[in-house]
């Protein structure tokens, strides 16, 4: 699971309260997302459950399939591409040949940028949390930000040229996938689906309880002021959190065959799901 905001606030129960999941004890592995992608990718390494970006799991398909409960999803809360207050670009098809700090080459946000940039952009790989130090001081002519930073941008002197979701909104007419839980093919299929439950179940307890996950979603947060925080999970904590429905998964089969058709995904038979 990723330190953000929005897993430990819907994971507290399912890591801290031993009646969310009868019989079974999750032992949690934090990484940022891009860690979290590389680990589900690397066979020696791989976790039984993951959360990881959509994008990552495209490539994961053969070996993963997606829960339909612990997912990033909704509308309204895309990746943004910034550019120093200073800079001349006001679209993203400005950025040509621009240097560009990504969170990762297999974030959500990489690929978004991918299906909706028509420029040639020199990608540079940083952890998330480093992306706007790195636009601020001048390192790279733009960058992809993602998590919280989407409500402290501005502070840093920074202006949005693009925000991915509205594009892919307005494409699509559908939620933006950001990211699921995933777990191991290999898995039995009781094991999965009491686990499914049990996340459903967690992310209904800290609705209920959002006070008991408290300390434990600061211990972890980058952003440590609590209204950032509670901005950052009320935007990415939503009922597709719970369950993705129809509407969620048909988001995730349509990111996937999007990614393929342009050559950044992998093509696989394996249904998401099953």
């Amino acid at each position: 699971m990723s330190p953000c905001p929005n897993d430990t606030f819907m994971l507290h129960a399912l890591i801290h309260e031993d009646d969310c999941c009868e019989g079974v004890q999750f032992e949690p592995v934090m990484d940022d997302i891009e860690g979290l992608n590389a680990r589900a990718l690397d066979a020696d390494r791989a976790l039984p459950y993951t959360k990881m970006s959509c994008c990552a799991f495209g490539h994961a398909l053969p070996h993963y399939r997606a829960l339909r409960a612990g997912a990033a999803l909704g509308r309204g809360c895309g990746p943004l591409v910034v550019v120093r207050d200073s800079s001349q670009a006001r679209h993203l098809t400005d950025l040509r040949s621009a240097s560009i700090a990504i969170p990762g080459a297999m974030t959500t946000a990489w690929l978004l940028t991918r299906l909706y940039g028509r420029a040639s952009l020199a990608p540079r790989v940083l952890r998330y949390d480093e992306i706007m130090r790195s636009v601020a001081a001048g390192s790279v002519d733009a960058g992809l930000i993602i998590h919280e930073s989407r409500f402290t941008y501005k502070a840093h002197g920074l202006r949005a040229v693009a925000d991915l979701g509205d594009l892919w909104e307005a494409d699509t007419g559908l939620p933006l996938p950001l990211g699921v839980i995933a777990a191991k093919r290999s898995l039995d299929e009781e094991e999965v689906r009491s686990t499914q439950a049990a996340l459903a179940a967690s992310v209904r307890r800290a609705w209920a309880h959002p006070e008991r996950s408290e300390r434990w979603v600061s211990e972890h947060a980058q952003e440590l002021d609590r209204a950032v925080c509670q901005a950052h999970i009320d935007l990415y904590v939503n009922h597709y959190s719970e369950d993705l429905g129809e509407e969620g998964m048909r988001a995730v089969e349509q990111l996937l065959e999007r990614g393929r058709d342009v050559g950044a995904l992998p093509p696989c038979a394996a249904s998401p799901w099953s």
